[in-house]
C-alpha cells in the first residue's frame, strides 16, 4: 500500500525552545497542529540548501528576514507565508527596511487578531489571513465572594504598560475588597521598583514576579478578571487564556486587544488611564459581592464566553490548514 505523500512544511522562528518565548510557542503549535498534515521543522534559520521544502512559514518579517530572502531567491514567492507580529504591525513595517521588503516578497500573510489587516496598505490586505491563536479549555474554578480577585500577566515592560496597573492600584488602596495580583518579570529596573513602592503602599496588590505557566494559568482560573494594559500588542496570548478559562477581561483599547476581544466588547479601558480602570474594578467587585441581573460582570463573562470558541485548537487548526491549502494551490493572487 503507497504511503500518503506529506509536503514539507519549515517554520522559522527567531526564538528556538531554549527561549520559550511568544514565537517558540507559535511555532511549537502549530508544528503539533499541522503535523498530522505535513512534515514539520522549525528552524533558527532556512538556508537555500534545504530546497526540498513545499512550504515556509516565518514568523516575524524583520527577525526572520534572512530567511525569507534567500527563499525567495531559490524559490520566488511560491509557498512563501509570512506570519507578522505585534512589533511588525505596530513599529517595524512603519520604517524597518527588512520588515517592509519580507511583506512584499511573501506569498501570503498571516496575522493574529481582527484588527491587524487594517495596519497593512491595501495591496498587502489582500493576501492577507486572520489566523487565531489557540490555547487549552480550563475549568472555571470557584470564586469567593468576599473580595475581587484581580490577575496581570506580562513582564514588566514600557510596551505592557505595567504602570497602569500599579497606578490603579494605587486609587485602590482603601479598597478593602479588591485584590490585585500581578505576575511578570521586572525586564526593566525602574518599574520593578515601581511594584515594590506599590506593595507598600497598597498590601492587596502583589507583585510576584516571574511564574512558571502552570501556576500562572491556575491564578488565571481562580481570578475574577484579569487585566490587560499594553499598547502595543499583536495579540496577546494571556487574553485568550482567560477568556478559555471563564475568566473576563478588562482590556486597554487598542488594536491588538480590541482585534483580539471584538469592537462590541465593553470591558475597554483607554490606554494609559489608571482612573478609568480602578473604577471599571470598583464596579466588578460590586457586582461580584451584590450581583445582578445584566451587570457588568456578567455581560463581560457572556461575552468572553461567545468569543471562546475562537480561541480554540481545533478552529486555529482548520484555519492554517484552508489557508496553506490556498497558498499551495496559488489561490492567493501574486504581487
Amino acid at each position: 500500500m503507497a504511503t500518503l505523500y506529506k509536503p514539507s512544511l519549515v517554520i522559522v522562528s527567531p526564538a528556538l525552545a531554549e527561549q520559550n518565548n511568544g514565537n517558540w510557542q507559535t511555532a511549537r503549535r502549530w508544528q503539533q497542529l499541522l503535523s498530522t498534515y505535513f512534515r514539520v521543522r522549525i528552524v533558527k534559520q532556512w538556508h537555500a540548501s534545504q530546497q526540498t521544502d513545499d512550504l515556509m512559514i516565518a514568523l516575524h518579517a524583520r527577525r526572520s528576514g534572512d530567511s525569507i530572502d534567500a527563499w525567495h531567491k531559490a524559490k520566488g514567492d511560491s509557498g512563501l507565508v509570512v506570519a507578522l507580529t505585534g512589533t511588525d504591525l505596530y513599529k517595524d513595517l512603519e520604517r524597518d527596511p527588512t520588515a517592509q521588503r519580507s511583506v512584499e516578497l511573501a506569498q501570503a500573510l498571516i496575522v493574529l487578531q481582527d484588527h491587524a489587516p487594517l495596519k497593512l496598505p491595501a495591496h498587502l490586505r489582500e493576501k492577507t489571513r486572520v489566523v487565531f491563536q489557540s490555547c487549552s479549555e480550563r475549568k472555571t474554578l470557584p470564586k469567593t465572594k468576599l473580595h475581587l480577585n484581580v490577575v496581570m500577566v506580562g513582564h514588566l515592560r514600557d510596551e505592557k504598560m505595567p504602570g497602569t496597573l500599579m497606578d490603579a492600584a494605587l486609587l485602590l488602596k482603601d479598597e478593602t475588597g479588591i485584590h490585585i495580583t500581578h505576575i511578570g518579570a521586572a525586564l526593566d529596573d525602574s518599574l520593578g521598583e515601581q511594584a515594590l513602592a506599590t506593595m507598600k503602599e497598597n498590601k492587596r496588590y502583589r507583585w510576584l514576579g516571574a511564574q512558571d505557566h502552570l501556576r500562572t494559568r491556575k491564578r488565571i482560573q481562580r481570578a475574577h478578571v484579569l487585566v490587560h494594559t499594553s499598547k502595543m500588542e499583536g495579540g496577546a496570548h494571556v487574553i485568550m487564556e482567560a477568556v478559555r478559562s471563564g475568566t473576563p477581561v478588562l482590556a486597554s483599547k487598542m488594536d491588538g486587544n480590541v482585534g483580539m476581544l471584538g469592537s462590541d466588547y465593553q470591558g475597554y479601558f483607554p490606554v494609559g488611564d489608571a482612573a478609568v480602570l480602578a473604577e471599571l474594578l470598583k464596579t466588578m467587585a460590586k457586582n461580584n459581592a451584590e450581583p445582578k441581573p445584566g451587570d457588568l460582570f456578567q455581560i463581560l463573562t457572556k461575552q468572553c464566553q461567545q468569543r471562546a470558541i475562537q480561541f480554540a485548537p481545533e478552529h486555529e487548526q482548520q484555519s492554517l490548514l484552508n489557508f496553506l491549502k490556498q497558498v499551495k494551490h496559488h489561490g492567493y493572487a501574486k504581487h
